[in-house]
């Protein structure tokens, strides 16, 4: 009986992960939605401008976006043409293995990351926290 309970409580609380997860997800591509992403689209934009160097260059190879973003690499690959056919985002020959590709901003990227950045803060803020952030 008490491992039942307990089984329980963790399928419960996995759950409970999960559809927090879920609304989260949701009402991070609403208030994306406005500046043409959704949420995997600004994960790709923050994980790139997060690793910019201070003249905003940075290039990470697909698999290590990938990795970073929980995304397949046909999903991500997909998802970062669309990106550059949008301007946000170029890929170049990876110099160290011609088989690999790196993705960075373009300066529209980097200026609609800026300007995005406050909004996706604001709603992880406001679904995964009890108040306000300081």
């Amino acid at each position: 009986m008490a491992t039942e309970k307990a089984e329980q409580a963790l399928v419960d609380r996995w759950r409970d992960i999960l559809a927090l997860h879920a609304r989260t997800q949701c009402e991070l591509d609403r208030a994306l939605h406005g500046h043409g992403l959704c949420g995997s689209d600004f994960e790709v934009l923050d994980v790139l401008a997060e690793g910019a160097a201070a003249d905003g260059t940075c290039t990470y190879r697909v698999q290590e976006i990938s990795e970073r973003v929980h995304l397949s690499q046909s999903a991500l690959s997909r998802l970062v043409a669309r990106l550059e056919r949008d301007g946000l985002v170029e890929r170049t020959m990876c110099p160290q293995d011609r088989r690999g590709v790196r993705v960075g901003l373009t300066a529209q990227g980097r200026a609609l990351h800026g300007e995005v950045q406050p909004v996706q803060r604001a709603v992880l803020t406001r679904m995964l926290t009890d108040g306000p952030a300081d």
